[in-house]
């Protein structure tokens, strides 16, 4: 289990996982209504938390932490909503 960092320039989003759900690190795939969370991390990465909306155990979004992309931890996050949404084992966009 991972737990969020307290930063108000953290991005949360509620959304359904397409077929095939979001990989994570700690307990592999997770289907249905999730929340992912982009939060900044040192160096210049971001780290993507995902969890069953609702619940309280959140797992880390296989890829993160992952580089900002150019335009920031905004476009990272609507990318990762992205991969999520379609699903097939969505990891963290990494271009």
């Amino acid at each position: 289990m991972t737990t969020p960092h307290p930063d108000e320039r953290a991005l949360t989003s509620e959304v359904k996982a397409g077929p095939g759900g979001a990989m994570t690190d700690e307990v592999g795939v997770i289907t249905g209504e999730v929340t992912v969370r982009t939060e900044p991390a040192p160096d210049g990465l971001a780290r993507v938390l995902v969890q069953y909306t609702g619940a309280e155990e959140w797992y880390t979004l296989t890829g993160s932490p992952a580089p900002v992309l150019a335009g920031g931890l905004e476009v990272l996050h609507a990318r990762v909503l992205d991969a999520v949404r379609a699903g097939a084992a969505a990891e963290v966009p990494r271009d």
